[in-house]
């Protein structure tokens, strides 16, 4: 299977990189799934009912979230109704919305894809190592599940990459996110799961982690308050990584970076 997985978009910019460059890597790349993060694709804070169909429009078949997944209280009531828009499968059972979701491909195949949150640095949630955890004690890659993604939207390097070991050989991949840098070290763990410490973020890098970057050095220079953080709206980069997953076994194949536009160095899977 073939995932296309897109980092975190990251307000107007990010959903016009998003536009202008996902219709030719879905013609280069013909994924059979495409997973998007789009908790900042609301301005920079969370994401509203119809940036959704925007994304599903544009070919997006899950849209994962983190820790702005409520930013925008329109989310509140229209997530229940959206079995494709997760949130952190670690917040309480009470909260509204899940946590995973299978999709399934018109030839057989599915792909279970989780959205966990970490806790270092982070909001307080349940223990996403023990949630995840009971989840695949009843989805395990086996002969009817072959592929299980996992969007980790956390802070820290140590966490993420403790939280891919631990399930390594349990699930196809664990790409992170939330810290809005593409990490160099996407790489197949000796288990046979598919790692990347953060895909980054799509929007401009021309800025302080998408903010506006007279916003995040005045933070840094002033120790004082200053403007509201405001993403910043110049051209943009869509980033991710993609993953090619045996459909036997379930476990990946390669993975590899993806950074199309204007920023960063550009990476395109041959």
């Amino acid at each position: 299977m073939k995932i296309l997985f897109i980092g975190d978009i990251m307000g107007r910019a990010g959903r016009d990189a998003l536009e202008a460059h996902l219709p030719g890597l879905r013609k280069k790349l013909a994924p059979d799934v495409i997973i998007i993060n789009g908790e900042n694709a609301a301005h920079g804070k969370g994401i509203t009912p119809q940036i959704c169909k925007d994304l599903y429009a544009l070919g997006a078949d899950c849209i994962t979230t983190g820790n702005h997944v409520w930013d925008q209280r329109e989310i509140i009531p229209y997530i229940d109704k959206d079995k494709r828009l997760l949130r952190p499968i670690n917040y309480p059972e009470a909260t509204p919305g899940q946590g995973a979701y299978e999709h399934k491909l018109d030839d057989g195949r599915s792909i279970v894809i989780i959205n966990a949150m970490g806790r270092l640095f982070m909001e307080t949630l349940d223990d996403p190592f023990a949630v995840v955890h009971k989840l695949l004690e009843k989805d395990k890659i086996d002969v009817s599940r072959k592929t299980i993604f996992v969007d980790f939207h956390a802070e820290t390097t140590s966490e993420k990459m403790s939280f891919a070991h631990y399930f390594d050989g349990r699930v196809s991949a664990v790409v992170g996110t939330h810290t809005h840098i593409p990490t160099a070290d996407a790489h197949i763990l000796p288990g046979g799961t598919a790692y990347m410490t953060d895909a980054g973020m799509s929007g401009d890098y021309d800025s302080v982690i998408g903010v506006r970057k007279d916003i995040g050095v005045h933070k840094f220079v002033k120790k004082m308050p200053g403007e509201k953080l405001v993403p910043a709206s110049g051209p943009g980069m869509l980033c991710g990584a993609f993953i090619v997953t045996d459909d036997t076994s379930g476990l990946a194949q390669s993975i590899e970076p993806v950074r199309v536009g204007t920023g960063l160095t550009e990476q395109v899977p041959q």
